[in-house]
């Protein structure tokens, strides 16, 4: 197998639909282990929209170039109540990619 999955969370804020089902927002990606570039993702919005939109948004960055486009691409075009959760998810998925990469090149 060529990829790995990683994931990354966040605490929801009160009132949002996703709340009352998870206390926790998670971003799940499928990353190609050679060029660390996202084949899939997947969140725990409420909406399969929200789900989608989120796949669509992330799918294609190489984890290599840092997050700093991705985050900036979040703020920018997803307006909803869980943009800051979204972006310390996406934050703590890199810190577990960061930390796989330099446990690889250990080993």
């Amino acid at each position: 197998m060529n990829t790995l999955f990683i994931a990354g969370h966040a605490r929801l804020p009160a009132g949002m639909a996703a709340q009352n089902i998870y206390e926790t927002l998670t971003i799940t990606a499928e990353i190609d282990k050679n060029y660390s570039v996202i084949v899939s993702a997947s969140c725990t919005l409420a909406t399969s929209h929200g789900q989608e939109f989120v796949q669509q948004l992330l799918r294609g960055y190489s984890l290599q170039d840092g997050i700093e486009k991705p985050l900036a691409d979040i703020k920018a075009h997803y307006l909803g109540k869980a943009g800051n959760a979204l972006a310390s998810a996406l934050k703590d998925l890199f810190k577990h990619y960061e930390s796989y990469k330099g446990s690889s090149r250990s080993s």
